[in-house]
């Protein structure tokens, strides 16, 4: 995933220099990095990058964090939406393209994000350009909100997180060269031809020369005339300028002024004016929305398949559902994702062939299904007298597999054992199919056997071949599997399909809509069985999701936690869908109400601490400092009150509240609270030394937060803190204090992994 090459040069305006400062202490923590990693770009060197950081500097003098008041200042780079639009623009105007790559918690890429993407002297250097942007990183839960209405990533703005994911992904692809490096700087021509491609510089001055020197290799960059020019006729611009200022029209405008915007989109087809259509298709105007399904019809580009399969989660009329099919399947000619969208829906329509929902539901009682495993596990030492009588025959050797498998599920049965009788069953069951065993029974067992085996690969063969030889479909009156193998085969059966769609669309290659029934068959069975796992029923709600049935799978996800109040898989899914539907505030209310339940285990308290701190997290990505601190305070109360009732939890906890007390501490950096900053560190290392080099939801460790405040106290001459720190740093174990492997520039020779680039 591609990582920044824009705003190295943006670090600083001139040379950096160390700071006038009487004599202090050297700092421990944040030498200059060793000697012998990769040596910065060629194209570094011709602008000219030093060979390693100069004397006396160390990387946070180089690259001072961002302060609160410098994150709460707005992004003054105008970041195009996608690595298209960039292109388009560049073909127009004969401007060159600047492409950057940002990673979170990388320093200077934190530097970069929150000091100079919002310093007016550094975005005007930047205004020759074409300037797009590519970070791996979701800094909001969601890109809209309910009525369509863009939410920007706080920490470049101009961009959805899901923009600068997905230019990330196509950046790497064409000029990345499997090296992932952040930051690093690509100057491409016009054509998107690469000109100059820079990272692995030692200071700031390298990339400020590119951005000064590359421009110069280009036309003079011509302000485009906007003046006087009807909104309507700007529908036709890819230019980021334009679409914000016609989505504002949209948004502010009377009736009169939206329905000549959206129906200019039906006169232009070169550019797809997505977000504009997206205002209307979840607005309150019926009729502009009817008007903007039969625009996005029309589309042309790739943006608006994800549109597309948006409103294809809505309550449609078949008329326009079907409107809106067809166009995927059009777009699928050039682009496989409209492919499989299209593919999706034709086989939601379907049924199964192979899995008869009403009739292969759950067992009518538990009784029914204990007494069928029984009655198959207690036929073991008979049918191996049968087949020590008769050991050619295949029949007997299946029902002997299939009752070797019962057993090894009855309840209580101990693990060993029941992986002993997994084996027998699997041994025997291939004994039969060598004297010529077939059918739907045998592969179940196999499939059954491998699934409790760990051996997955034979798992998903043998499901599909049980499932697709009627398994499911098994006459009147004849036994069909037991329960317990019933759901294991539905299961790899279900993984098997979703496999098997994923890797078609990732050839690219046509898979059948048949495939999408038994999916959805298979997780409608499971997900009433009683014997039915929470990675069944999390595997069940993931698929509705992706389908867009989100009021199904939030009653999958509610039914799921009733049955499994401690599931981690299910309060992840929980957590996610409150950040979406209710922010991080709505998360910490809604762990409140499920505390407050009188059924709430103790388990629970755990979760609500963790969720504390995730909600902390995207405070601190809104700026909103003051919240994100009461958030880690509500966080560690929760992890202490655990603490206290299950003593064996301590150590976690006490991991949890350490990343508290360093985040806290960021916190405090960031405003400039030296003390504050330095004594809830020291309480964070007090609390467990171990997690100082655990990175927390920003990708910032407490070792991270150290080496930038160790910078800032000896910049501000508080030598007291300073030994302080100093002091507590010396007690941890020196491996703790190493820069990640993010930050580690050892060069090409690591492969594609490699991030952390100057």
């Amino acid at each position: 995933m591609p990582l920044s090459l824009t705003l190295l040069a943006l670090s600083s305006l001139a040379p950096q220099t160390p700071p006038n400062r009487s004599p202090a202490p050297a700092p421990t923590l944040a030498p200059a990095r060793a000697q012998g990693g990769a040596a910065p770009s060629k194209d570094a060197f011709k602008f000219g990058s030093p060979p390693q950081l100069g004397e006396g500097l160390t990387e946070p003098m180089m690259w001072p964090a961002a302060t609160a008041e410098g994150w709460a200042k707005p992004v003054l780079v105008k970041w195009q939406r996608s690595f298209d639009d960039a292109l388009a623009l560049a073909r127009e105007t004969g401007q060159p393209i600047m492409v950057a790559v940002n990673m979170d918690g990388e320093i200077a890429s934190e530097h970069f994000a929150g000091v100079k993407y919002r310093d007016p002297e550094a975005a005007k250097l930047l205004e020759p350009y074409i300037c797009v942007i590519g970070s791996v990183y979701r800094h909001t839960p969601r890109d809209y909100d309910e009525f369509g209405v863009r939410v920007e990533c706080p920490r470049f703005g101009t961009v959805t997180c899901g923009e600068h994911i997905t230019c990330e992904t196509e950046l790497y692809a064409k000029y990345f060269e499997g090296l992932r490096v952040s930051p690093r700087h690509i100057v491409l021509e016009p054509s998107g031809k690469e000109r100059y491609d820079i990272y692995y510089s030692w200071d700031t001055q390298t990339v400020l020369t590119t951005y000064i020197e590359a421009a110069k290799e280009f036309p003079p960059h011509k302000e485009r005339v906007r003046d006087g020019l009807p909104l309507a006729e700007r529908v036709a611009s890819p230019d980021i300028i334009d679409r914000l200022a016609i989505e504002q029209a949209y948004r502010a405008g009377p009736p009169r002024v939206r329905r000549e915007l959206v129906e200019a989109t039906l006169k232009v087809r070169d550019v797809d004016q997505v977000e504009l259509l997206r205002l209307a298709l979840f607005g309150l105007d019926t009729e502009l929305a009817h008007l903007a399904r039969v625009s996005l019809a029309q589309a042309q580009t790739e943006p608006a398949v994800d549109l597309i399969a948006e409103v294809l989660k809505t309550a449609l009329s078949a008329e326009d559902r079907e409107l809106l099919v067809a166009a995927a399947e059009r777009l699928g000619e050039k682009f496989p994702r409209a492919k499989s969208l299209a593919t999706l829906h034709r086989g939601l329509a379907l049924g199964s062939r192979h899995i008869d929902v009403a009739r292969t539901g759950a067992p009518t009682g538990e009784y029914e299904a204990t007494h069928r495993l029984r009655a198959v596990s207690q036929r073991v030492e008979e049918l191996s007298g049968e087949v020590e009588a008769a050991r050619a025959d295949p029949a007997a050797l299946v029902a002997l597999a299939e009752s070797f498998l019962a057993r090894a599920s009855e309840p209580g049965q101990e693990r060993r054992f029941a992986e002993l009788l997994a084996l027998d069953a699997r041994r025997t069951a291939l004994d039969a199919e060598r004297e010529g065993a077939k059918g739907w029974r045998l592969d179940a067992t196999l499939a059954a056997a491998a699934d409790r085996l760990g051996e997955r690969d034979t798992a998903l063969g043998r499901a599909v071949a049980a499932v697709e030889g009627g398994m499911l479909t098994t006459p009147a009156g004849e036994a069909g599997p037991t329960e317990d193998v019933k759901v294991r085969v539905l299961a790899m059966f279900a993984l098997s399909r979703q496999l098997a769609i994923r890797k078609a669309y990732r050839e690219r290659t046509q898979w059948p809509p048949e495939w999408m029934a038994d999916v959805n068959a298979a997780y409608a069975t499971l997900a009433e069985h009683p014997l039915a796992t929470d990675e069944n029923l999390v595997s069940y709600h993931d698929f509705l999701r992706w389908l867009g049935a989100t009021p199904r799978a939030n009653a999958v996800l509610d039914g799921a936690l009733a049955r499994f109040p401690d599931s981690p898989l299910l309060h992840d899914r929980l957590r996610s869908r409150l950040l979406w539907d209710k922010g991080p505030s709505g998360l910490l209310d809604a762990y409140d109400e499920l505390l407050e339940k009188p059924e709430a285990s103790p388990q629970v308290r755990w979760f609500a601490g963790y969720a504390a701190l995730v909600a902390a997290e995207h405070f601190r990505r809104r700026s909103r400092l003051d919240d994100a601190l009461a958030a880690y305070d509500a966080g560690s109360a929760h992890y202490a009150r655990y603490s206290a009732d299950m003593p064996t939890g301590r150590d976690l906890c006490d991991h949890f509240v350490a990343l508290a007390l360093a985040g806290k501490s960021r916190i405090a950096l960031e405003r400039g609270e030296l003390d504050s900053s330095t004594a809830l560190l020291l309480e964070s290392f007090a609390r467990r030394a171990d997690s100082a080099a655990t990175p927390d939801g920003l990708n910032l460790t407490p070792a991270d937060t150290a080496r930038m405040l160790e910078a800032k106290l000896v910049e501000s001459k508080r030598e007291d803190l300073l030994a302080q720190l100093k002091a507590a740093l010396a007690k941890l174990d020196p491996k703790l204090l190493e820069l990640p492997t993010s930050e580690q520039r050892l060069g090409p020779a690591r492969g594609p992994g490699v991030r952390g680039g100057r």
